[in-house]
């Protein structure tokens, strides 16, 4: 039986326990056809869409003589893991590709996916957060190396809190506190924007106040999107969007831009690379917005994490040790983060989930924007307050599409997201756990 089918086969089993299975369904991963040593190079093919990736490779390219690596930018989103996957099946992938988090569960479970346990294994185990190896660690393998890590954080108007005598929240009740007050003394503004829905949002807030919305049971998958903790996060942003206390304009347009721009929103509930946006985006508001923690349900610091890269190698390839050998220095070597900064035309504040290249990327940012906070410093405390524990399913993308299909309702985001979550892991053939 060729190898990819019994690699299907064994996903179809499921659980975190069955993704373990992987790693022998086809005697282990990939071999170098030729590698560092026999006087021939390697070449890689490396596939992102993320900015600074190729400046990233030229860099390499630049000090290593064995591996050569070609870069191909792709889209990003949905469609670029769906271009990856159609290159899987058709056997020309990549050997190096990024992926979101949110979608190693189920592109590993479909047997898309080198195992890296043998390559990057201890890497990630001695290099990187305990919060963000259990993104990239499931059944027991390592299907992944972190870029970066990506914890959710106030951004407030220090001005608008002054004018309307608000201390910063520290916990959502005063966050509510204040967005009554603020509103109060001008009807014009509202607390931040949080209309349209974003699922990548609403489930770091569900993260941040306990919610695991996947979870294994044996060999059967739990899904757990309507939970109690997170209807509570649902019910709180429905609450503030029905008083008008929360703008309804959707997030990411061009009318959230222009309310953060002209003041009409005191706070935007954003994660560590949010901050790289501000000179661009609302460049007539410098000093006037300052950072702060995630207001907290208990006091107690705490935070989920919004969006985030991982470093893998689609299954097929042939240099998977020379593959582990360029994602270990691009994700822990400071010359990669220098290479991909100085090439971007914008800030960024993308925080490196590996802490010896934060020195790297804080290095390249300037601070003044902020009012000369330490933004590096800052989303690297917020980094250790990151609940431990989150894993993603095997269904998230299409749980992902129903909910941004809710309307902006956050509660109706998490039932639409429940039911599908269900009845996509019975239709891949998974077993649920009810």
């Amino acid at each position: 039986m060729p190898c990819i089918a019994r690699t299907s086969r064994l996903a179809l089993a499921a659980s975190a326990a069955s993704l373990a299975l992987l790693v022998t369904a086809c005697g282990g991963s990939g071999s170098d056809a030729s590698g560092p040593g026999d006087g021939k190079p390697v070449t890689l093919t490396f596939w992102s869409a993320t900015a600074g990736a190729k400046e990233t490779a030229d860099a390499f390219n630049k000090t290593h003589t064995d591996i050569k690596v070609k870069f191909s930018m792709v889209p990003a989103g949905p469609e670029g893991v769906t271009k990856l996957s159609n290159a899987v099946k058709g056997g020309n992938a990549p050997d190096v590709a990024t992926m979101d988090y949110s979608a190693l569960p189920e592109y590993a479970s479909e047997g898309n996916l080198e195992d890296l346990t043998p390559s990057s294994g201890d890497l990630v185990k001695k290099e990187f957060p305990e919060a963000v190896q259990s993104l990239v660690n499931l059944g027991g393998s390592t299907w992944a190396v972190p870029f970066d890590v990506t914890p959710i954080q106030l951004f407030y108007r220090k001005d608008l809190f002054k004018k309307h005598g608000v201390d910063v929240p520290t916990t959502w009740a005063e966050y509510r506190t204040a967005a009554e007050k603020i509103h109060a003394g001008d009807p014009d503004v509202t607390i931040t924007n949080f209309g349209g829905g974003d699922p990548a949002l609403l489930s770091g807030l569900a993260w941040q106040a306990g919610a695991r919305w996947y979870g294994t049971n044996g060999d059967a998958w739990k899904v757990n999107i309507d939970d109690p903790a997170s209807r509570k996060v649902a019910a709180y942003w429905d609450d503030l969007l029905t008083e008008g206390l929360a703008s309804k304009t959707p997030l990411w347009g061009e009318g959230e831009n222009k309310e953060r721009a002209t003041g009409k929103v005191a706070t935007i509930i954003g994660a560590a690379w949010s901050a790289g946006n501000f000179p661009v985006s609302y460049p007539d508001a410098k000093g006037k917005w300052g950072i702060a923690p995630l207001p907290t349900w208990d006091g107690k610091a705490s935070t989920g994490m919004y969006g985030g890269t991982s470093y893998i190698v689609p299954k097929g390839s042939e240099h998977t040790e020379a593959a582990a050998e360029f994602i270990k220095w691009v994700t822990t070597d400071s010359a990669a983060m220098t290479a991909r900064l100085s090439s971007l035309k914008a800030p960024s504040s993308a925080l490196p989930a590996n802490e010896g290249m934060r020195a790297a990327a804080a290095k390249e940012f300037d601070n003044s924007y902020l009012g000369d906070q330490d933004v590096y410093a800052v989303a690297g405390q917020a980094a250790d307050t990151i609940v431990p524990g989150w894993t993603w399913g095997p269904v998230q993308q299409q749980v992902t599409s129903v909910q941004m299909a809710a309307g902006g309702d956050h509660t109706k985001m998490l039932s639409s997201g429940q039911a599908k979550g269900e009845t996509a892991v019975t239709d891949r053939g998974l077993k649920l756990d009810k």
